[in-house]
């Protein structure tokens, strides 16, 4: 018997037993709750209220808290939650992984790969699976954040030219919707995907929404600066002309504070491939005659 194999046999002989102690555990508990109550009927109430407390205030809500969060993630990267591939994240996930275990096992038994190299690419293979998806995930939604909220100042420009000229605020969304189709699509259809959840819930309730798509700075400066004028009523004309340029000159300080870290950033690679090689044809010939001397 390969050591693979017994090594295999003695994980599943483990998860038996742990299955066994934990079913002695509950039919244990189970008749001394039995005991304890007055008749069989009081008990099986009481297992059934268990099991619909526990189905109703633990799974449920975690099942629901997970969706919600990986619709949040697939909302935020730009993919509509009606995706086929939301409802089969997670199947994909885990099959993959699933699937590549066995395969790395199979190819171990084959390739009589000792038990620690299979472990470490078992454990490798699970980081992946579980590590990587949502990090891409992550990585194009905060990349989608950026981009919108760095074209968020042309927004407001247009939107100020157009509140000038006598538009009304939905209006003035209504009509960049369809012109901004050219410059920006995905602000294109944030605008229209905006201007359509007015129509049923309300403009405020809408740019809440719409905050929550884009969760920066930029935005919640652009919602907050709508809301009080949807509000209050109050001249919003100026107020997007200085918006705009708050939110350039924060960029462009943002874009400064990058420049400036770029020299210790490149401090690192200048120490390891130029000092370190002068350093060492500097030293070599000496230590050379000196061990040669010697």
């Amino acid at each position: 018997m390969s050591p693979q194999l017994y090594v295999f046999l003695q994980l599943c002989a483990v998860f038996l037993g742990v299955l066994l102690i934990a079913l002695v555990i509950f039919r244990l508990t189970k008749r001394k709750m039995f005991l304890n109550q007055l008749s069989l009927k009081s008990d099986s109430n009481r297992m059934a209220g268990f099991v619909e407390f526990m189905s109703e205030k633990v799974a449920k809500p975690a099942v629901e808290h997970s969706n919600q969060e990986i619709n949040d993630k697939f909302k935020r990267a730009g993919i509509s939650s009606k995706s086929k591939w939301v409802a089969l994240y997670m199947p994909l996930k885990y099959g993959a992984l699933m699937l590549g275990c066995a395969a790395i096992y199979i190819y171990s038994i084959k390739s009589a790969i000792s038990t620690p190299t299979l472990i470490a690419f078992m454990a490798t293979w699970l980081i992946i699976c579980i590590v990587v998806p949502d990090a891409l995930l992550d990585g194009r939604g905060k990349a989608r954040i950026s981009r919108v909220s760095g074209q968020l100042p042309y927004l407001l420009d247009l939107l100020a030219v157009c509140v000038q000229t006598g538009m009304t605020i939905e209006s003035a969304m209504n009509y960049l919707s369809k012109e901004m189709v050219g410059f920006d699509k995905e602000l294109a259809g944030l605008l229209k995907k905006t201007n359509d959840r007015a129509r049923l819930v309300g403009m405020q309730k809408a740019l809440d929404e719409l905050y929550e798509d884009i969760p920066s700075s930029e935005m919640r400066s652009f919602v907050m600066t709508l809301k009080q004028s949807l509000q209050y009523g109050s001249s919003i004309y100026g107020v997007l002309t200085t918006l705009a340029g708050d939110i350039r000159d924060v960029q462009m300080l943002t874009l400064e504070e990058k420049i400036g870290k770029l020299a210790a950033k490149m401090s690192v690679p200048l120490i390891l491939f130029i000092m370190m090689p002068i350093v060492i044809l500097i030293a070599a010939p000496g230590i050379l005659r000196m061990m040669s001397n010697a």
